[in-house]
């Protein structure tokens, strides 16, 4: 069996307990070491969680010689400038989405990504769930036809006006936190699309008491095929919703959750023969995605997202903003 994975944690984010320190416990990976602005703070996360050693800065984490791997769940803003540390300091980095600010920081990660040598993956756990790969199977057996149009849609109830995701500063934002996946997930239909999407058009609302914030964005978007893309986002809907809806020449089907597919596994199929719902399991989207990170860093097994990938989304995310009359998020 490969070595355990030794991983350190920048942060003691909310979303690290089911983002990583779930999916190590089950994989049998170390957590190693934890840094955050407050040292008391990481010490009641490293208890809580079993992390072996608390250390007095981001900076001392990623320069620790005993962690081969850097977990980075830090405000948007804050993803850039440490996943370019961790890089030059020779770690394997799995990072939040986005990867970076902006195109131009997104762009300098993946070249440190490429100088490192070592792994780097943007952390788009929905995509390793096999709902998300049904709908990809459905598109190659050729059940659905040939795409014509996806929709997805990610909207959440606001978060309270304090939150750091309605800071500019720190790259904040409706489409920095929602919106990347629906465009991620429409990017990711490039096989049988005939290609990468591009952007038509875009739209968004400015939050009142954020200026520069988006409360929500909506992009209308092309394939080369002629297949339509529509990717709406909202910070501030009423319920959670996250549907992605793939529609073809001779049928469709729809993920209930696809990013948190765990949640609602459910994905229903509608085609001449009829409807039907399969349910594909409630394991958890993050265990999936560290199994595959972890197989590729162990074992070199293929993995589908890396540095260039998050560049790509990035690209996209700036010239949406760009059409809905904001500018890109700036750096921290």
């Amino acid at each position: 069996m490969s070595e355990p994975l030794r991983i350190g944690l920048l942060g003691a984010a909310r979303i690290a307990e089911k983002a990583l320190v779930a999916p190590a416990r089950a994989g049998g990976h170390r957590l190693v070491a934890v840094a955050a602005r407050d040292r008391d703070r990481a010490r009641a996360f490293a208890d809580t969680h079993g992390v072996e050693r608390v250390v007095d800065s981001y900076a001392d984490l990623v320069a620790d010689p005993e962690v081969d791997v850097v977990y980075n769940p830090l405000a948007n803003g804050l993803h850039g400038p440490w996943n370019l540390a961790a890089l030059n300091a020779g770690k394997h980095v799995l990072s939040e989405k986005p990867s970076a600010s902006n195109a131009e920081e997104a762009a300098e990660v993946r070249d440190a990504a490429v100088k490192a040598g070592t792994v780097f993956m943007e952390a788009f756990h929905y995509l390793f769930h096999p709902v998300n790969r049904r709908l990809h199977e459905l598109l190659a057996s050729g059940e659905l036809g040939e795409l014509r149009h996806v929709e997805t849609v990610v909207a959440m109830p606001a978060p309270p006006d304090e939150d750091v995701r309605w800071s500019l500063p720190l790259a904040g934002g409706a489409m920095m936190d929602l919106g990347c996946y629906g465009l991620h997930a429409q990017r990711m239909l490039a096989p049988w699309a005939g290609g990468a999407p591009r952007l038509v058009s875009a739209r968004g609302g400015e939050r009142a008491s954020a200026p520069g914030v988006d409360e929500w964005l909506d992009a209308e978007l092309e394939f080369p095929n002629g297949a339509t893309g529509s990717a709406r986002c909202s910070m501030a809907y009423d319920t959670w919703q996250a549907t992605c809806r793939v529609v073809g020449t001779r049928g469709e089907a729809v993920a209930v959750d696809f990013v948190l597919p765990h949640q609602d596994d459910r994905v229903v199929v509608r085609t001449e023969a009829g409807e039907r719902t399969e349910e594909l399991g409630r394991r958890s989207s993050y265990t999936y995605q560290l199994d595959a990170f972890a197989a590729h860093v162990q074992g070199g097994e293929p993995l589908p997202l890396d540095a260039e990938d998050a560049l790509a989304t990035m690209r996209l995310i700036d010239e949406c903003y760009e059409k809905a009359g904001f500018a890109p998020r700036p750096r921290s």
